[in-house]
């Protein structure tokens, strides 16, 4: 393949129809619209979720729960991905994203106690679970809350 043979998929480009030119050209005069109603007029046409008038979905259906807009959301990682570490590694919420086992670092990092740890590591994050702290210590480690 060259740069000069590059060209878009089939079917991936089309062409905008081109309206009111002409009656000749099957879109012309009401240019598709039809004659007058809510449609056919400029800025016409009705907004996301109208119904004709009839009591719409959104409404119909009863609303429940609540969302907090205060709400921390963390990136999880558990025991058995930290195993893949040196003895001794300080393991840091920058090093996680950096190896790339974090992509996403939200409202911070939770330790989870999913799976066995057999290294000794100094684990940093902002949480940790019960279990997970406790095998840490188990294995000789230490964990530090951020």
């Amino acid at each position: 393949m060259k740069l000069n043979e590059l060209q878009p998929a089939p079917g991936s480009r089309k062409e905008s129809r081109r309206v009111g030119r002409g009656t000749g050209s099957g879109s012309g005069k009401t240019s598709g619209r039809g004659h007058k109603g809510q449609n056919a007029r400029s800025g016409g046409g009705v907004r996301p979720g109208f119904e004709g008038g009839q009591n719409p979905i959104y409404r119909r259906l009863p609303k429940r729960g609540f969302t907090s807009p205060n709400r921390k959301e963390y990136a999880i990682v558990n025991l058995d991905t930290l195993s893949r570490f040196d003895e001794g590694t300080v393991v840091t919420p920058e090093l996680l994203t950096e190896l790339g086992i974090v992509k996403d670092m939200k409202s911070g990092l939770k330790i989870l106690g999913n799976g066995e740890l057999s290294v000794k590591l100094t684990v940093k994050a902002h949480k940790f679970s019960d279990t997970a702290a406790e095998k840490i210590r188990a294995a000789g480690g230490a964990t530090e809350v951020i």
